[in-house]
């Protein structure tokens, strides 16, 4: 297995019912997979204007890339996603490995 990743999710809500289809048995589904919440929030502000806010920003810590994909892919969750799909908008999914400090990033720059 790999190491650690967080995915990064930041979204509007589109239609309230179909994300709460969703997010009443996501977390579950997210755990039974492993992957676990680090945080949720609320849009307050932008920092620096570089992308349009979205509203919501949950943040996931998986185990590995495959527990993420085994969540993404499971054929027994296909009746699940179709509610995130259908009550967000705005989706931006991205992926980050799990790093202790900077250090390999700042390696491959010098």
């Amino acid at each position: 297995m790999s190491q650690p990743v967080y995915a990064l999710n930041l979204f509007d809500v589109s239609n309230r019912e179909e994300y709460l289809a969703y997010s009443r048995r996501s977390a579950r589904e997210v755990e039974a997979h492993g992957g676990r919440v680090v945080a949720l929030g609320r849009f307050r502000a932008a920092a620096i204007d570089s992308i349009e806010p979205r509203s919501v920003m949950i943040l996931v810590e998986w185990e590995s890339i495959e527990a993420f994909e085994s969540y993404r892919n499971d054929p027994a969750l296909a009746d699940l996603h179709p509610h995130r799909i259908d009550g967000t908008s705005n989706y931006i999914w991205h992926l980050f490995d799990k790093l202790e400090d900077l250090r390999p990033i700042l390696r491959q720059v010098c």
